[in-house]
C-alpha cells in the first residue's frame, strides 16, 4: 500500500438527485477514506453539454475552447490520483451523465485525464443485484477510455439490503466502502 499522503480521488456519481443513494455513498467514501486520502466528488456532471467533437479542443487542435464545465472535469481527472464513479443503474445500463463523462474523459484519445489511472466503479440500484449490469459496462467503456480499471473492486447494493438505513449508518456497507477506497488506494503508485 502506498504513503497515504496527499492522495486525491475524483468520485464520480452517475446519479443528479442531491439526495440520492449514490451520492450518498460517495459522499460516504470521502468518510471513511484513510488518513491522507481525500475523496472529492465532482459536482458539475449535468452541466456537461452532451459530447460533441466540434466543441472539443482536443479533437480540433484548439480551434474550439472547451466548455467550462469539460474543462473542469478534465482539470479535476488530471489533479486526481485515482477515480471513484459510484453509480446507479438505469433501464439496465449506465446512466447518460457517466457515459457523457466517460467520452469528454477519453479525449485526446489515448491520452485523456485518466489514462493510466486507478479507476473503481460502485454503487446500488433499485434491483436485486445492485447495478451489476451499468456497474460492468462503466468499467468496460472506462477502460477502453484509458483508464486502468481495478476490476478486483465490485461493489453492487441492491437498495432493499439498506433497509431505509442512511448509507452512513449502514456498518456493513461502511466497511465495504472502506475496504473498495483501501484498495483503490493501494493501487495508486
Amino acid at each position: 500500500m502506498p504513503e497515504n499522503s496527499n492522495i486525491t480521488i475524483l468520485a464520480l456519481v452517475g446519479s443528479l438527485r442531491a439526495a440520492s443513494i449514490n451520492r450518498q455513498i460517495a459522499e460516504l467514501a470521502a468518510a471513511v477514506a484513510p488518513d491522507g486520502v481525500t475523496v472529492t466528488v465532482f459536482e458539475g456532471l449535468g452541466e456537461l453539454p452532451f459530447y460533441n467533437e466540434e466543441i472539443d479542443p482536443a479533437v480540433t487542435d484548439g480551434i474550439a475552447q472547451a466548455p467550462a464545465p469539460v474543462a473542469a472535469l478534465r482539470a479535476a481527472a488530471a489533479g486526481a490520483d485515482a477515480a471513484l464513479v459510484v453509480t446507479p443503474e438505469y433501464n439496465g445500463s449506465i446512466p447518460a451523465v457517466v457515459k457523457n463523462a466517460i467520452d469528454w474523459l477519453s479525449r485526446p484519445f489515448g491520452g485523456g485525464a485518466l489514462k493510466g489511472k486507478p479507476l473503481a466503479v460502485i454503487g446500488g440500484a433499485m434491483g436485486r443485484y445492485g447495478g451489476v449490469w451499468a456497474h460492468e459496462e462503466t468499467r468496460k467503456s472506462f477502460g477502453i477510455a484509458g483508464a486502468r480499471v481495478v476490476e478486483s473492486i465490485k461493489l453492487s447494493v441492491p437498495f432493499a439490503t439498506l433497509e431505509g438505513t442512511a448509507p452512513a449508518d449502514h456498518a456493513e456497507l461502511s466497511a465495504n466502502v472502506r475496504e473498495a477506497v483501501g484498495k483503490l488506494v493501494a493501487e495508486v503508485g
